[in-house]
Order: structure tokens, then sequence, then C-alpha cells
């Protein structure tokens, strides 16, 4: 009995301690506010106020900007090349639902989720827009593409898996109060921001600066960030249905703009989906996941030729 008493104790003592170390995280994180610069716009979806931003002249052609999914995801990823490409487009860049500054409803996210709005996103602007789509959410684009009207497409380091095959189990912990809050913690800490961009997003950390990667761990800990990561890291963001499948099907041309030094999409997968789908693949030295923030002017440069042939 005593033993027991002791255990139940020792548990309630541990999960006090968690509980106290979650809530001083809390204490620390700021109002998030948007990232990128222009108007700033809401689109509801389902009952979900999505924020975007919106810069450029009207009149020009349509361009939007879709960033990709990990738990420090927000439009931000465009940074360095929103303003540059407002010069010759009308720029709108969304913060997908759970991210940013949209709003995060405690939902069990899916990649169908994802490709629906990104498909209802993009049919509420007027005219055939062009899009640049990157990562994962380069996928739910592909997967939705053919129902759409699309002036020309630019794929950065797209893939259809963001995450293992779907585990219920680690969903459900990550969701999970005062553990799972701690797990989620872990994962999204500003050491592991730092490891993720060193070792996976960026060729060169030095391109990117403090202020911006403070910037990730206070998206990453806005109230119930936690849910749309939870069910990435446990693969429940994988797209349906598979690149070589739906790359081809897409009625508008194709760009591929890949790192060489990408690891987690390696430059073999972008030569191979270029040659399946029949598309342009532009390759940038000296770059991982995310070329244009580590060449915004290359790539800016590269985004207009591909539209301009389009």
């Amino acid at each position: 009995m005593r033993r027991s008493v002791a255990a139940a104790l020792g548990i309630a003592a541990g999960t006090g301690a968690v509980a106290l170390a979650n809530a001083a995280l809390e204490r620390h994180r700021d109002p998030l506010e948007p990232a990128l610069g222009g108007e700033q716009r809401t689109f509801e979806w389902r009952g979900i106020d999505v924020r975007y931003a919106e810069a450029g002249d009207p009149d020009d052609p349509d361009l939007v900007l879709l960033h990709g999914v990990n738990a420090a995801a927000s439009n931000g990823e465009f940074r360095e090349v929103f303003e540059k490409l407002a010069a010759d487009y009308h720029v709108l860049a969304p913060d997908l639902p759970g991210f940013g500054t949209s709003d995060r409803p405690p939902l069990r996210y899916s990649g169908t989720l994802y490709a629906e709005f990104v498909r209802d996103f993009l049919t509420v602007v007027p005219e055939e827009p062009s899009v640049v789509a990157s990562s994962l959410t380069a996928a739910y684009l592909a997967d939705v593409a053919p129902n759409l009207d699309l002036a020309g497409v630019v794929l950065v380091c797209p893939t259809d898996r963001g995450g293992p095959d779907r585990n219920l189990l680690a969903r459900e912990l990550l969701r999970a109060p005062v553990v799972g809050e701690a797990l989620y913690n872990l994962i999204a800490s500003k050491p592991s921001i730092r490891y993720f961009n060193a070792d996976h997003g960026y060729y060169d950390l030095d391109r990117v600066s403090e202020e911006w990667m403070d910037y990730e761990w206070q998206t990453a800990h806005q109230p119930n960030a936690r849910y749309a990561p939870a069910s990435f890291v446990s693969g429940y963001l994988n797209a349906d249905r598979d690149l070589e499948e739906t790359l081809p099907a897409i009625d508008a041309p194709v760009t591929l703009i890949w790192g060489r030094e990408a690891d987690i999409t390696p430059l073999a997968r972008g030569r191979e989906l270029a040659e399946r789908a029949d598309c342009r693949l532009v390759v940038f030295d000296d770059s991982k996941l995310l070329p244009h923030v580590e060449y915004p002017d290359q790539f800016v440069d590269t985004v207009r030729a591909a539209l301009d042939d389009a």
C-alpha cells in the first residue's frame, strides 16, 4: 500500500512539474504579428479565419504563394521574395489553417483537409492564378490542380510525404494535455528549430537571422499550435496520392525548383519527377529546402521566367 501511495504521489508530482514547465513556456510567448507586409486579409473557410497577406497591383497577374508544413510553418517562408514578386504580380500568401496568424482549432488535421483548402482558396481568386507551392503543400496543390484553371505552377522541393506512415498513437499522444504539450514543446524548442534549419532547411545557417528563428519559436507556441504539427509528425498530413500520379495531370506549365544539397527530398527525386511529368527542373547550388530564402533574387528571376513562358 505504501509503495502504491508513493508511486501515485511521484506521478502526481511529476505531472505537476511538467504542467508548471508548460505554463512557464506559455508566459514567454507574445501575440503573433504577421510575418509578411502588405494588406492583411481574412478568408473565412469552414468556420476558420484564414489570414493572408496581399500585395501588388490587383490588375497584375495573380500569384498565390503556399508555404510548406512544419511545426514553425507560416507564410513568412516567403519573406525574402514577397515584396519582390509584388513588383510584377498581385501576390496573395495565406497562413495555412492551423499555422501562423490563421485560426488553429483543435482539429485532427489531414492531407485531405489541406488539399481541399488549397482548392477552395484558389477558386476565390478571380483570374487564372499562378501558384508557387513549397514542400508537402506542393502535393496538395498537385492533387487538386486538374480541377482548377491555373496559368502556371512552380513547385519548390515538392514531396508527397511529410512524415512516417500514419501512427494514431503518436498523434493522440501529442494531442494529450500536459504530456502532449511537454513532448510538443521539445519538438518545437529553440534548439530543435535551430537543428532543423541547419540540418535540413538551409545550406548556410548564416542566411537565417536570430530574429527570424525567434519568430519561428513564437508561431510554434501560439495557443493550439500543436494540433496541426501533431498530425504532421504522425503521418496524417501525407498526401493521399503520389506526385508521380498527380503532376502529369496538371493542365498548366510546371517548373520544379530544387536545392542541390536537399537531403529530405534529394535532387535525384527532382530529376525523376521532372522526367515522369515532363516538366522543367531548375537546380540551385549551395541550397537545401529553401532556395527562395537563400537566393531570393535568383528565385524571383526563375519564377518570372517560368510564368512568362506559361
